[in-house]
């Protein structure tokens, strides 16, 4: 048991030696000034692009396929169902929606890799220490972000984080009207992250999504504010949720308990397993 303590003991000792080491290391004079609690500006809603309406107004080049979908799920939530936003059950929001800022979130940059922590979300990893894409790593939601700093201005400090994320999975959309990315999960998103020249209290990202239910890569900036007084809420998305997933049917369910309709006519869900009361 001793031993066993021991080598404990020394495991702990190495890390904190390794990480006293690293913060040695990092020369945070080097980069940008991305503390605080980033927020999207007052009046902005949640759609893609922030300068255009959500739905149709987004003016997104998809394909005739995905446009059809994207109109087929307005529709949709027009009669009381979700269309194609999964959202509403929970799914995570995944990359690129993420970065729509829906709840507040905060950059931790360190040497290696700089994080994104959102309320709500699991935190994104952005790596900065050269490496390439794996490839054996299992697909995911937010996917595998690699970032390079750059020192646009030569000044000695870096000004620019540029990213490119990879190997996703899905389905994920860009915005609550249910604009799905493409089914095959090849899509790349470059971002570039940098803080407006004229106000260090705004975060500028520009977001280009390369996916094949697009005609072309799509370009969107994105624009956040810093609030230094800072209050962190706790958020859970599957506490108080009403929504319901039944197959491939959504209900809602009652202040009393029971399963309600979302659109006129819908079926209940099937009992098959169920001893029905006679």
């Amino acid at each position: 048991m001793l031993h066993k303590w021991s080598l404990a003991a020394l495991m702990v000792a190495a890390e904190l030696v390794l990480m006293i080491g690293m913060a040695a290391a990092f020369d945070d004079s080097k980069y940008p000034d991305w503390s605080g609690q980033w927020r999207r500006p007052s009046g902005v809603g949640t759609q893609w692009d922030q300068t255009k309406p959500p739905g149709l107004a987004q003016q997104a080049p998809l394909i005739p396929e995905y446009q059809a979908r994207l109109e087929a799920s307005i529709a949709d939530q027009a009669r009381g169902g979700q269309g194609d936003d999964a959202r509403v059950s929970c799914i995570t929001a995944g990359m690129p929606r993420i970065m729509t800022g829906t709840r507040p979130f905060e950059l931790v940059v360190l040497p290696a890799v700089t994080y994104v922590y959102g309320e709500g979300n699991m935190p994104r990893r952005i790596y900065t220490d050269g490496r390439r894409f794996p490839t054996n790593e299992e697909p995911t939601y937010m996917g595998y972000s690699i970032g390079k700093w750059i020192d646009e201005d030569g000044d000695g400090r870096y000004d620019v984080l540029e990213v490119e994320t990879r190997n996703f999975k899905g389905p994920r959309t860009y915005e609550n009207s249910g604009m799905l990315l493409h089914a095959d999960n090849e899509s790349v998103i470059k971002e570039r992250f940098f803080l407006d020249k004229d106000n260090a209290d705004l975060l500028r990202i520009e977001i280009t999504s390369i996916d094949h239910a697009l005609t072309r890569p799509w370009t969107v900036r994105k624009t956040f504010r810093r609030e230094r007084n800072i209050l962190w809420a706790e958020y859970d998305c599957a506490e108080s949720n009403n929504h319901v997933v039944v197959g491939k049917e959504y209900y809602f369910l009652s202040g009393d308990g029971y399963l309600m309709p979302t659109r006129k006519d819908q079926p209940p869900p099937d009992p098959r397993y169920f001893t029905t009361a006679k």
